[in-house]
């Protein structure tokens, strides 16, 4: 059975089939600490391609193991990811028995993925146990049976059975940096007439607004300058932040609130805070003025009605990382 990977050729992001593995019934890890072996069935995946370039496979199926197996194809260099890691990396799956695609990052270098490697994770733990022990630069190939997998009920909507097992072909891009706790840099002074903003011990912000109408355009200011490196657009980003509906003066969304930062990338955000993101240095902490144009306006306001179609938004967010 012969596949070239394309991109999103299954109609399926990458980032479906990772939320999906949430869903995936609990099973015992196979692993036992060391690094997931190579065999017979790992063993039996063609890869054509380089690191970086789009893979061809060719494997007979059906294909299957008793544990997670894995082949490394080729070597990277540097610090091997240890379980606790967050890895950047692209990937192509299969069905094992079928050789049909399942999803794929397209390994075009705008897509990859960030993956919390856990080997004691009860959900899809193959997955880390392919990316643990890998250095960045490395391509492998692997094989999850269904107990490292979905388990026992696959996942029918991606038309994997329980008895079928998972072909990856993966390139582990980078080791991401953990990110910061919150932001930390040089203080800066907002202009005059913006909202003001007071932190908590633990960096969590309280916004006043001034007196007097909302504004009518965009308009952005550093209250905190950080020395990381600068994000760029198509980036996932970690950040901290509190959202405030300044017509209304009602808080609609924080991650403080809810104790823990977010996670998603510039290109999946409202137009008004992926340009307040884009060009800002990690570590910083900027208040964002959001007109309705470039926030929830031309969606109509927020489902919840806690935003409305010409309402202004006010954003605080801490820069805490960016791959």
């Amino acid at each position: 059975m012969r596949r070239r990977s394309a991109l999103l050729s299954s109609g399926l992001s990458a980032a479906l089939l990772l939320s999906l593995a949430a869903c995936a019934p609990g099973e015992a890890p196979t692993g036992d600490g060391a690094c997931a072996p190579s065999g017979a069935a790992s063993d039996a995946i063609g890869v054509d391609g380089a690191f970086g370039s789009v893979p061809t496979i060719d494997f007979e199926g059906p294909l299957t193991a008793e544990a997670t197996q894995r082949t490394v194809l080729e070597q990277g260099e540097g610090d091997a990811v240890v379980s606790g890691d967050i890895a950047l990396i692209e990937y192509s799956v299969f069905n094992g028995e079928t050789g049909d695609e399942l999803a794929t990052t397209g390994f075009s270098g705008t897509n990859a993925e960030r993956f919390p490697v856990d080997t004691e994770s009860p959900q899809l733990v193959g997955f880390s146990l392919l990316i643990e022990c890998a250095t960045p630069g490395t391509r492998l190939a692997g094989v999850i049976p269904p107990v490292d997998g979905f388990g026992e009920q696959g996942v029918p909507e991606l038309g994997l059975t329980g008895s079928e097992s998972l072909v990856f072909v993966i390139d582990v891009v980078s080791i991401v940096p953990p990110p910061l706790e919150r932001a930390e840099g040089e203080s800066q002074e907002a202009p005059e007439g913006f909202p003001t903003v007071e932190l908590a011990e633990n960096g969590a912000p309280t916004i006043t607004l001034p007196g007097g109408e909302p504004f009518t355009e965009f308009d952005l200011a550093v209250l905190i300058l950080g020395d990381g490196p600068v994000v760029e657009d198509g980036q996932t980003v970690t950040v901290q932040y509190t959202g405030m509906n300044w017509n209304t003066g009602e808080i609609f969304d924080s991650s403080w609130e809810r104790g823990a930062p977010a996670d998603f990338p510039t290109s999946g955000v409202i137009q008004g805070f992926r340009d307040a993101l884009v060009g800002q240095t990690v570590g910083s902490q900027i208040i964002a003025i959001i007109p309705p144009d470039l926030g929830y306006g031309p969606s109509g306001g927020t489902p919840d009605g806690s935003i409305g179609p010409d309402d202004v938004i006010v954003f605080v967010v801490d820069i805490l990382a960016a791959s």
